[in-house]
């Protein structure tokens, strides 16, 4: 196989990758928390509850970002409260936090509702 060949297949298989990852943040749990992670490059966690209106005013911003950001980035859900297994392994002790894993390993924790563009900023930074 010649060069142009290696390159032609790997843009191949990149977008086949992206074309098979979400565009929309999926729902994790304690129990598949660790298969999200195996299952893509770059995730970032979104640690939320229902109560919390912080959360919830940064739900849009995942939410755009997930799609913005789709075929570079997965976005999960994980509910502290369903799910307080995941979050004490993480030292979690604000809500929302965003966790930016690469290769399955943290590189970056976003605390607090901020706007979508300062998280786009982390999260790229962060990869």
């Amino acid at each position: 196989m010649d060069e142009r060949q290696r390159i032609r297949q790997e843009k191949l298989e990149k977008l086949q990758d992206e074309a098979n990852m979400p565009k929309k943040p999926i729902k994790v749990t304690d129990s598949d928390f660790e298969d999200a992670l195996r299952n893509y490059d770059a995730v970032v966690v979104d640690l939320w509850a229902s109560w919390c209106m912080p959360c919830k005013m940064i739900e849009p911003a995942v939410e755009a970002l997930a799609e913005k950001m789709a075929g570079r980035v997965v976005f999960a859900k994980l509910n502290v409260d369903e799910n307080p297994k995941t979050a004490a392994r993480y030292q979690v002790m604000s809500i929302p936090t965003l966790l930016v894993f690469k290769k399955g390993s943290p590189v970056k924790r976003i605390v607090g509702a901020v706007p979508q563009q300062h998280l786009e900023q982390q999260i790229m930074e962060a990869l």
